[in-house]
């Protein structure tokens, strides 16, 4: 293991250190000394130091022990901001705004940690991550694509993304058994947002793809009857994964629509 620290597989830890790799996700990012920028799992600081050298100063989040220790000895507090602890309980908004997010986020916490980063959409410039390719397909995935589910839906609603390259496994150390891909992701402005309760259609959502197999007449027969479907001009025989974003943003918004003319 380089530098001599063991990965541990409990934080999902595989460093990278394709030197190729590092600096073709630099250039991604092109950070700027007037950047706020904050790397969520810093490791063994490959991309860390290169970071640093663009942007002047850095916050991190780390939740390994022996990786902040490092960090303490490695870079002063002029450099850096260490924020120990878990980036699903992080408080993103405590960092200065406009903010740009950046990192090698551990797979297994990756579609929690998105969700949770979504929150604090408002004060983010923009957000360049590596992630398991198969999730990277995921997000950006279309309307009746095999991968397009919930995640794509409720991340697309609040996000433009991009899958920019791929990463392979042997550019790690320990090297996972799976692709991965870097992933760009920035913030839609706020008044272009429609949807008139989120949760509403996160829930929605993961009903129509709870069972995919099923037509929404099905899935969604809590929300929606016969009339509601003609009214929106959906066809209620066809699957949850044939509907874009636009539709689920309509069918919450006719829901609470009606949910207020009746009341």
């Amino acid at each position: 293991m380089p530098q001599g620290h063991i990965a541990r597989k409990r934080f999902g830890q595989n460093f990278l250190v394709d030197r190729e790799i590092i600096a073709r996700i630099i250039a991604s990012i092109a950070a700027q000394p007037s950047d706020h920028v904050v790397e969520i799992g810093p490791g063994l600081g490959a991309l860390t130091a290169p970071l640093l050298a663009a942007c002047g100063h850095l916050h991190v989040v780390e939740i390994d022990r022996d990786l902040i220790a490092r960090l303490h000895q490695t870079y002063s507090p002029a450099q850096i901001t260490v924020h120990e602890g878990d980036a699903l309980k992080f408080d993103f908004g405590s960092l200065p705004a406009p903010l740009r997010v950046v990192g090698n986020l551990p797979y297994n916490i990756s579609t929690p940690l998105l969700f949770h980063l979504a929150d604090f959409a408002e004060r983010v410039r923009d957000m360049t991550f590596m992630l398991q390719k198969e999730v990277v397909e995921r997000m950006v995935a279309a309307p009746g694509d095999e991968a397009y589910g919930r995640l794509s839906v409720m991340l697309q609603y609040r996000f433009a993304m991009a899958s920019l390259f791929d990463v392979p496994g042997d550019a790690f150390r320990p090297a996972p058994k799976v692709t991965s891909a870097i992933v760009y992701m920035r913030p839609l402005p706020v008044e272009s947002l429609q949807c008139r309760d989120t949760a509403l259609m996160g829930r929605i959502v993961t009903a129509a793809f709870g069972q995919r197999r099923k037509t929404l007449r099905n899935t969604l027969a809590a929300w929606l009857v016969a009339e509601d479907y003609t009214l929106l001009g959906i066809d209620a025989g066809q699957r949850g994964e044939r509907l874009s974003v636009e539709d689920y943003v309509r069918i919450v918004n006719h829901v609470i629509g009606r949910q207020r003319d009746v009341s």
